[in-house]
């Protein structure tokens, strides 16, 4: 256990798998109080069970961050609980992959209520309690497609390009009370997501790494865990890029 984040609580999104469950036990670990959140509770109780084991302190809030009841419902009792929210990571994100020209309408507005709208509304449900303290970190995990496009992925595209646009908005707004917001764009991760892709296509995109290797939750969850600590203090409205240098420039 580190104590990096001792005395910080942490709200993490999307925490009952993959990036996100790598994130809460990184946070947890640096020694920050965690509210897991996600639609699955039996997800989350686990993800809390495996923290309390290891030493850590967990709570888990159900949260579709599709519903705007629920974000609201889910921020007010992990703030109750843990009598604050310091760190935001915005975390939770879904697919529906189909060609532009095939692409169903309510696909598109789903990936975008959830990728980006989500992202949004809980950030507005968490930065008044960061602005009074005057101090806050808030941690998108963007994506490599919403830099450079993926074909198949318009609607999630756009959602993580919208969700840097609105790192860099909110950074502006406020800077100025010590509350950071930035981004984390992962690449080709290894992940429950991830491990349905075709073959090819994997191939493909490890090739484009000039690391040779496909990244793990535990490689993005560290670089959120650095974003959210004192050692990134100036550093804000930035995309950090976690793809194994697929993208440079």
């Amino acid at each position: 256990m580190s104590t990096l984040l001792e005395g910080r609580v942490a709200l993490v999104t999307g925490a009952s798998q993959g990036i996100g469950r790598a994130c809460a036990e990184e946070l947890a670990r640096s020694g920050a109080k965690v509210a897991l959140a996600a639609r699955s509770e039996q997800k989350l109780a686990e993800v809390a069970r495996e923290i309390a084991g290891n030493g850590g302190t967990a709570a888990a809030f159900r949260m579709d961050v599709a519903s705007e009841e629920e974000i609201k419902a889910a921020v007010k009792a992990a703030s109750a609980h843990f009598g604050k929210i310091d760190i935001l990571v915005n975390n939770a994100g879904i697919t529906r992959d189909q060609l532009v020209l095939r692409m169903k309408r309510a696909d598109w507005d789903e990936v975008l209520a959830t990728n980006l709208t989500g992202a949004f509304l809980c950030i507005q449900a968490v930065i008044g309690g960061m602005l009074r303290q005057r101090w806050g970190r808030i941690v998108n995990v963007a994506s490599i497609n919403g830099q450079i496009g993926q074909a198949g992925q318009a609607n999630y595209s756009a959602s993580k390009a919208g969700l840097i646009g609105l790192t860099m908005a909110v950074a502006r707004e406020v800077g100025s009370r010590s509350v950071t917001v930035n981004a984390v764009a992962p690449g080709y991760i290894e992940t429950a997501m991830t491990a349905e892709l075709p073959a090819e296509l994997k191939e493909t995109m490890l090739r484009m790494a000039p690391l040779g290797r496909a990244g793990t939750d535990a490689d993005v969850a560290r670089a959120v865990r650095f974003l959210a600590s004192d050692d990134a203090a100036y550093i804000t409205g930035h995309v950090l890029n976690v793809n194994g240098g697929m993208l440079m420039g």
